[in-house]
């Protein structure tokens, strides 16, 4: 009976430390459950739950101990040993916190001073006539970069496994609140707020366990382009720089922008409607939508409509940066050609940025207003934005 106390005991121990870390972070078919509600409670219980399960085995090891033969000392030493490991490695090494780490020095620089390659991916954000450049390969590791523009707290979040880049405010119930990465659900970054201890996702910002389950971080608008796409747009705009402490972590994703990284969590799978083929999301209400960015690539404009929202999308030359548009003027949808790396609108053949500013014609001055829109892995869209429909 007490052998059998032991076992079961030893067995949950091992069980609740290996689980409470299993199902919030990559490991071999730990993303593709909903198991979320679970892995919540295990975490916010571990401690008496620790100190119930060590509480159950300890009066069977301290027999063994006294009164059992040499061979049973050693194998329930042993099993106390691996215990031991196992605690180190899924308590200090295994957590998402322990693996990504904030900036310790948050520098920017001007156009003039900046040390990051303009053909970098950015996310980009423009705040009361402030503008800041947060390039993708180093947010990538951090996941988040707490900061301020135009005076406005904001939190640029990003993650490489689904590759979504957002922007949020971190206020929260009235306060700037402050989150961990806490770690993912399917393949999703999360984050912890330190106040309540909820669990919210990266992709949405909302929370999805805990006292604020149902809540939604404000979204900011934000857009993914080459570095030096932006600096066209915004030449005063301050660039995010590399805290050389993290280099090694920066360098490791180097190829992220390709979507050419030997890692098959983050690596890109050329063809379309793949789990890792790129898309472009668009949601509008409660209407999503995908666009394969193969199609994008090939024919660089792509006209389209939502419930109430004529679109358009466009690449620039350098094939990474997108313009997501309302073609919306004085009340007509605007129908549009490609014309080299320029467009002409059909209605009045003025002519237009792939930003969508038009330069010259009948409408020069008018500005197209951007929608927000996200490039990211079609298994994250799909699963976030369940009811997506795809443009074929």
């Amino acid at each position: 009976m007490k052998k059998a106390v032991l076992i079961i005991g030893l067995l949950l121990l091992f069980a609740a430390e290996i689980l409470r870390v299993y199902y919030i972070m990559p490991f071999p078919g730990s993303q593709r459950s909903n198991s979320i509600g679970f892995a919540y409670w295990l975490d916010k219980n571990i401690g008496w739950l620790r100190i119930l399960l060590i509480a159950l085995i300890a009066y069977p090891l301290w027999n063994i101990f006294m009164h059992s033969g040499r061979w049973a000392k050693i194998i329930s030493g042993a099993c106390i040993l691996i215990y031991v490991f196992v605690f180190y490695k899924f308590n200090f090494r295994f957590q998402a916190d322990k693996m990504f780490y904030q900036p310790r020095t948050k520098t920017f620089a001007s156009s003039k001073d900046n040390k990051i390659p303009t053909d970098k991916l950015i996310i980009g954000v423009e705040i009361n006539g402030e503008a800041k450049a947060y390039p993708i390969q180093l947010i990538g590791y951090h996941h988040q970069v707490r900061d301020t523009i135009g005076n406005i707290p904001v939190m640029i979040t990003y993650c490489t496994v689904c590759r979504t880049g957002r922007a949020f405010s971190p206020t929260v119930n009235g306060h700037n609140e402050v989150f961990r990465l806490v770690g993912m659900d399917h393949f999703n970054a999360m984050f912890e707020d330190s106040s309540t201890r909820s669990w919210w996702r990266q992709e949405t910002g909302g929370a999805i366990a805990g006292p604020l389950n149902g809540s939604y971080l404000r979204e900011i608008p934000s857009r993914q382009v080459k570095l030096a796409t932006w600096l066209q747009e915004y030449p005063n705009s301050l660039i995010l720089q590399r805290d050389t402490v993290f280099n090694e972590d920066y360098n490791d994703l180097a190829d992220f922008d390709r979507g050419t990284l030997k890692s098959s969590l983050e690596k890109r799978d050329s063809a379309s409607w793949k789990f890792k083929s790129w898309v472009l999301g668009v949601a509008n209400g409660k209407e999503a939508k995908a666009y394969d960015w193969n199609e994008l690539v090939q024919k660089r404009i792509i006209q389209d409509s939502m419930r109430d929202l004529p679109l358009l999308i466009t690449l620039e030359a350098d094939t990474a940066s997108f313009h997501v548009l309302n073609r919306m003027v004085n009340g007509k949808s605007l129908q549009f050609e490609l014309v080299r790396d320029s467009l002409r609108d059909l209605n009045t053949n003025s002519i237009w940025t792939m930003a969508g500013s038009c330069t010259n014609g009948q409408l020069q001055g008018t500005s197209l207003k951007p929608v927000q829109a996200y490039q990211e892995f079609w298994h994250s869209w799909s699963t976030f934005h369940p009811n997506t429909t795809k443009h074929e």
